[in-house]
C-alpha cells in the first residue's frame, strides 16, 4: 500500500479527504522515524575504536531497533487496512502494537547516551521524542477503539498496561533530554 510508495504520496493521501491513512498510520510512521534514528546512531558508532568496548551491546541493540523499525513500517499499512476492515479487534490491535513497540524502542535510548557516538547525541534525544509522540498518538487510537470493545476486563487490562508504559516513556524521555542537554552544554 504505502510501504513501497513515495513519502509525498503518503503525505498527500494523509492530507486528502480520504478515510485512511489517518492518525493511527501516522503514529506508526512517526515511531518508525524514531526507531530509524536509533539505528542510525548505532550504525555511526559501530566500528569506531573509541566505542569498541560496546560493540557487542550495540550490535544487539541494532538488531532490536531494526526489527522494530521494519515492523513500524508494516504497521503504517496495517493500520490503513484495519481501518478499512471495520473490525474493532483489528482496529485496536494495530495502535496497541505501535504503543508496545514504542515502549520497547525508547528503552534502547538511555544506553545510547552512554554507548553511542557523542556526535549524534541530539539524534538520540530526537528519537526519544518521536517515540514518545508515536506512543501518545497510538494511545488515542487505542482509547477510541476501546470505547467500542465490549470486554470490560480486557479494556481495564489494556488501560492499566498503557498508563504504566506511558509514565515510563515520559520519564525515560525527560531523563534522557536532561542528560543530553547536560552533555551538549558541556
Amino acid at each position: 500500500m504505502y510501504c513501497n510508495k513515495s513519502l509525498k504520496k503518503y503525505l498527500d493521501d494523509l492530507a486528502a479527504k480520504l478515510p485512511a491513512p489517518g492518525g493511527g498510520s501516522a503514529a506508526a510512521l512517526v515511531a518508525g522515524l524514531g526507531a530509524a534514528l536509533i539505528s542510525m546512531v548505532i550504525n555511526f558508532t559501530l566500528g569506531k575504536s573509541k566505542y569498541a568496548r560496546y560493540q557487542v551491546d550495540l550490535s544487539k541493540m541494532l538488531f532490536q531497533s531494526e526489527k522494530i523499525r521494519k515492523r513500524f513500517l508494516e504497521l503504517v499499512d496495517l493500520d490503513v487496512a484495519a481501518f478499512k476492515s471495520k473490525n474493532i479487534n483489528q482496529a485496536l490491535s494495530v495502535p496497541l502494537e505501535v504503543s508496545r513497540l514504542c515502549f520497547q524502542a525508547i528503552r534502547l535510548c538511555p544506553a545510547l547516551v552512554k554507548k553511542g557516538n557523542l556526535n549524534l547525541i541530539s539524534d538520540v534525544a530526537v528519537a526519544a521524542i518521536l517515540l514518545e509522540a508515536g506512543f501518545s498518538s497510538a494511545l488515542f487510537n487505542v482509547r477510541i477503539n476501546l470505547k467500542y470493545l465490549n470486554q470490560r476486563t480486557r479494556v481495564k487490562e489494556i488501560g492499566w498496561e498503557l498508563n504504566k508504559k506511558g509514565r515510563a516513556i515520559r520519564k525515560i524521555r525527560q531523563d534522557l533530554e536532561a542528560k543530553v542537554n547536560e552533555i551538549i552544554r558541556g
